[in-house]
């Protein structure tokens, strides 16, 4: 399973090459201030896309916790346990959006 770099992304890296590198570096950042494997911190971030009801985001994090060893089960699983923060039918709609990327 590929992940392309969506094409949004790529226009603004491309209109706004310094801010998306200053962002890349942020999060080069943010990754490495900790103990958490890839992983570990894809799942926390589709988590995260998926509260935000980010569908872009939302596929990436699928497709890298998936690229980083994730089962399908974890990543299903890692939106279903936000049942209860972010509300069924946010959560029904991220396992739809997970279904249609795999």
């Amino acid at each position: 399973m590929s992940h392309d770099t969506s094409q949004n992304y790529l226009k603004l890296k491309e209109r706004h090459a310094e801010l998306i590198e200053a962002v890349e570096a942020l999060g080069n950042a943010a990754r490495n201030a900790g103990p958490l494997d890839e992983k570990a911190v894809q799942l926390i971030k589709l988590g995260a896309a998926a509260a935000i009801g980010s569908k872009g985001a939302l596929r990436s994090h699928a497709l890298r916790a998936l690229e980083a060893g994730a089962s399908l089960e974890e990543v299903r699983h890692a939106i279903i346990v936000l049942t209860s923060t972010i509300g069924f039918p946010t959560v029904a709609a991220a396992l739809a959006r997970i279904e249609e990327v795999v």
